[in-house]
């Protein structure tokens, strides 16, 4: 009796399960056809190269020499950055009924057949922040480059090393519009955050003017509990 039971349950999840997957995911040709989405393994190699060179490779290479001096080479990379979120900042607000989704439908699904347009167009400011992340990793790699290894931790890896591999599932596997708003509110701390990382690099010079550093960090913080609690909440959906 109990092995019925048992069996009964098991196959009870299962169907569950599946119903589940085919409830979710959602699969676009177009988003299949952009660079690094059609298959996981270029994202997987990606990140197990950014995994060995800074745990490894990077280290022993560093070990005998001196810190490379990538003042204009860190300027140049930050300046990027701050274009590059605010970019995908505007996208995302500047989208026709993107403003509407962020505050709207967060929370709740759209119909997708009263919404191509704007999904096809949240889809492409969903790759861009997802292919921002890939870009996120070389701020790992400057600090083994420079020798601060003490930065190299194990949250920081983590946190840019999931990032990658989260949002390519995200936008591979379930799309939509729940994403959004998270989304731009990263891009938006993070404009911020680069643009005091490039006038921080411009020398000691730029130090009294950068008083607000201590409120950058907060919204860092409270990005991560906002991040928390939408973890949660999605998860409850479930």
């Amino acid at each position: 009796m109990a092995n019925t039971t048992d069996s009964h349950f098991i196959v009870e999840a299962k169907n569950q399960f599946f119903n589940l997957l085919e409830k979710e995911l959602v699969f676009d040709d177009e988003v299949d056809s952009w660079f690094l989405m059609k298959s996981p393994m270029p994202v997987f190699s990606i990140v197990a190269v950014y995994l060995l060179f800074i745990l490894k490779i990077g280290p022993d290479m560093m070990k005998n020499r001196q810190p490379f001096r990538l003042k204009h080479i860190m300027l140049v990379y930050n300046l990027f950055q701050t274009t590059y979120n605010a970019f995908i900042l505007y996208w995302l607000f500047f989208t026709p009924g993107g403003l509407s989704s962020l505050w709207n439908h967060s929370c709740h699904p759209i119909e997708r057949s009263k919404n191509t347009f704007l999904l096809q167009e949240l889809n492409k400011g969903s790759w861009y922040f997802f292919f921002s992340k890939v870009i996120d990793l070389l701020d790992t790699i400057f600090f083994v480059l420079r020798k601060k290894q003490s930065q190299v931790t194990f949250l920081h890896v983590y946190h840019h090393s999931n990032m990658v591999i989260t949002c390519w599932a995200y936008l591979r596997f379930i799309k939509g519009e729940q994403a959004t708003l998270p989304g731009a509110i990263n891009s938006f701390i993070h404009t911020i955050m680069y643009f005091y990382y490039f006038l921080a690099a411009l020398g000691p010079q730029m130090q009294p003017y950068l008083w607000w550093k201590r409120y950058l960090t907060r919204m860092q913080i409270v990005n991560s509990i906002c991040n928390c609690f939408t973890l949660v909440y999605w998860t409850s959906l479930f």
